[in-house]
């Protein structure tokens, strides 16, 4: 046996003593509620139903919560893009994913649930279902909802792709009794999505080519004009909605330093203003006017959760500000409203607290609970996600966040550095995240840092990516970790890094850049040879899979020097290793090259495989296995709880 991972048995045995095992129930069961949204008549209420597999949705009644309707898709199909056509019907599309850590892809498939009968209608597909209702449309096309068109309870405008990827769509209003549509715009581009002015006409198309370059056209009434070429401009742009009276429109600019703008323009006299823009990041989520499709404001992810307004002193404005002093410490946002804009939909949450759901009367200021995301999380007793802010190597400035165990001073901790998958424009936002506060109930603190690459901080930090896979992203990771070490919060002796997709890349990459920083090392269905994403896996597939990868990971020849494959005789701790044979995104094939690398160098590693799991572990069952054998793992190195054996439905301690 390895003479260090012997040592660290004996060292955990002792930093272990007699402490409580972890019961893992309360971190691996699936969030009881997604998604809510409230009907325009306010008589109903529609929920996502994460489970095994997939992602169901629900229609209950507000005033009691008494379910009417429901749908369960097919396994590794996800409702998602959930909104009200009328206060009887719910519209939502379906997407693939197969697994966990997977990024979602959308069928084409347009459904509704009706609330008065229970019933589900399937208004554009090519497949049953098994829910044995027939297509109102059959088509290989892809279809999706543009606009639900308020105060239209009979029609919505949706996009319809071509039926190959690389064909120009169309725009279509949809009867939804019959499934008839009625031709409005065709695109100037494949993949195209469209944005609905107020009196229902197609005002804007946006999409991305094949090359990976964005584009936004503008009508009125006559022919598609170019807005922005992202090539020519070197900025993307989408558009948002439109003012009150039509005559603004509200783009979402990138800028060529700092966070994304949102600026109206008057196509008019083509008049650019910028009305809103945060020191620090982009944009999160639009903020409409209730009952209206009229954006107003914006929520931002930065240190603290916070909205910020067109016009400080609207109305919109001030009720924002009464709900976030009702729900002092939480992220508010308003879901969905009635028609009048007299009942809200607000959703809570923080660090601390997963999320609950309220009903909020503007004519009683009065808000009723309707139900939490997780209702066996205890707030009160979750670990503190607390901001971080440091600055890296070559000066850049690195935003993240620190999870603390619950009562812990956050001083001298036995620390996970979990770096993000994505990576590009994925990021980090310090909401609850169930593996970060799992362990930090076995006691240590989780360090996730926004490298450069991730999204939320401007273009210029997105794109200060490109080609530094194990490179500069890499050095942002390891420069987190020293400041961690610097600032006492972290014990130099007791640190692991962690990671999934990506992040298992950057895992193994530190423990074989950085001998000495890291006790252990452990990968989530990740990607190990860079050269192979070019041969294998998903993204290869499409013609803008492969720009993507030649943009963002460089020419695959210069790729095997920094690939943690290549570079196993230079990792000395023990690793861990989790993969599903099912995996399209990081294909099993590099975990099982990267294990038979590290055994040839005589490094401790072990596995899980699971040959029917995706990229990321679906079945209860099998997250619960992974994470006790994870929290053994790291208890080796790190000296912190493992779990019991088998999680129950408890509450989390």
């Amino acid at each position: 046996m390895h003479k260090r991972w012997l040592t660290a048995i004996i060292v955990a045995g002792l930093w272990c003593g007699t402490a409580a095992a972890i019961d893992l129930g309360a971190y691996v069961r699936a969030d009881k509620f997604g998604d809510v949204m409230l009907s325009p008549g306010g008589d109903y209420l529609a929920a996502t139903v994460p489970a095994d597999g997939f992602t169901a949705v629900i229609i209950l009644r507000t005033d009691d919560n008494t379910p009417v309707g429901n749908l369960r898709p097919p396994l590794n199909s996800h409702v998602f893009n959930m909104h009200w056509v009328n206060n009887d019907q719910v519209m939502f599309g379906l997407a693939q994913k197969f697994g966990t850590r997977d990024a979602p892809w959308a069928t084409g498939e347009l459904l509704t649930l009706d609330a008065r009968t229970g019933r589900p209608e399937l208004l554009v597909g090519y497949r049953d279902l098994g829910l044995r209702v027939r297509p109102k449309y059959r088509t290989s096309a892809a279809a999706f909802l543009s606009d639900a068109l308020p105060g239209d309870d009979a029609h919505v405008v949706i996009a319809v792709g071509g039926s190959r990827l690389d064909a120009n769509g169309y725009a279509a209003q949809l009867e939804l009794a019959s499934g008839k549509q009625r031709l409005l715009a065709r695109a100037p581009m494949p993949g195209a999505s469209y944005v609905v002015d107020a009196r229902g006409d197609v005002r804007f198309v946006q999409g991305v080519g094949t090359d990976n370059v964005r584009r936004l056209y503008h009508r009125n009434g006559g022919d598609w004009v170019l807005v922005n070429d992202e090539k020519r401009s070197g900025r993307g742009e989408a558009a948002l909605g439109f003012s009150a009276d039509g005559q603004l429109a509200y783009l979402l600019s990138e800028q060529p330093s700092g966070p994304d703008a949102i600026v109206s323009w008057n196509p008019a006299t083509q008049e650019r203003k910028v009305v809103l823009r945060d020191e620090v990041v982009d944009p999160a989520r639009l903020i409409h006017r209730p009952g209206s499709t009229v954006p107003v404001g914006a929520l931002f992810l930065g240190n603290t959760a916070h909205t910020r307004f067109f016009d400080e002193n609207s109305d919109e404005a001030r009720l924002y500000r009464s709900l976030e002093a009702a729900f002092p410490g939480r992220a508010v946002f308003v879901t969905s409203s009635t028609r009048d804009g007299r009942r809200l939909l607000v959703e809570t949450g923080s660090g601390s607290n997963p999320g609950e759901f309220y009903l909020y009367d503007r004519d009683r200021n009065q808000a009723r609970f309707l139900m939490a995301r997780s209702e066996w999380i205890d707030p009160q007793t979750t670990a503190s996600v607390r901001p971080v802010l440091l600055k890296a190597r070559d000066g850049l400035q690195l935003h993240g966040f620190l999870t603390v165990p619950h009562g812990s001073t956050g001083r001298d901790l036995p620390m996970v550095v979990v770096p993000h998958g994505g990576p590009i424009g994925v990021f980090d936002n310090g909401s609850f995240d169930h593996e970060n506060q799992l362990l930090a109930a076995a006691g240590y603190a989780v360090l996730q840092i926004n490298f450069r690459g991730s999204g939320n901080y401007g273009r210029a930090h997105s794109h200060a990516a490109q080609k530094q896979w194990g490179r500069a992203m890499q050095d942002d990771v390891t420069d987190a970790t020293r400041w961690a070490i610097a600032q006492g919060i972290a014990n130099k002796d007791r640190i692991c890094i962690y990671g999934a997709s990506y992040g298992a890349y950057s895992a193994l990459m530190g423990a074989a850049l950085e001998p000495g920083l890291y006790q252990c090392a452990a990968g989530y269905v990740g990607v190990y040879d860079l050269p192979l994403m070019f041969a294998d896996g998903d993204i290869q597939d499409r013609a803008a899979g492969m720009t993507y990868l030649r943009e963002w990971l460089g020419d695959p020849a210069t790729l095997a020097a920094v690939s943690p494959v290549n570079l196993a005789d230079r990792i000395k701790v023990p690793v861990f290793l989790a993969a599903g044979g099912q995996d399209k995104r990081a294909p099993i094939l590099h975990s099982e090259r990267m294990e038979a690398a590290l055994k040839r160098a005589g490094t401790p590693v072990e596995s899980l495989y699971y040959k029917t799991e995706g990229h990321g572990f679906y079945t209860e069952a099998h997250r619960s296995e992974y994470y006790g054998k994870l929290l053994a793992f790291l208890s080796r190195s790190l000296g912190g709880k493992t779990a019991t054996a088998a999680g129950s439905k408890g509450k989390a301690p």
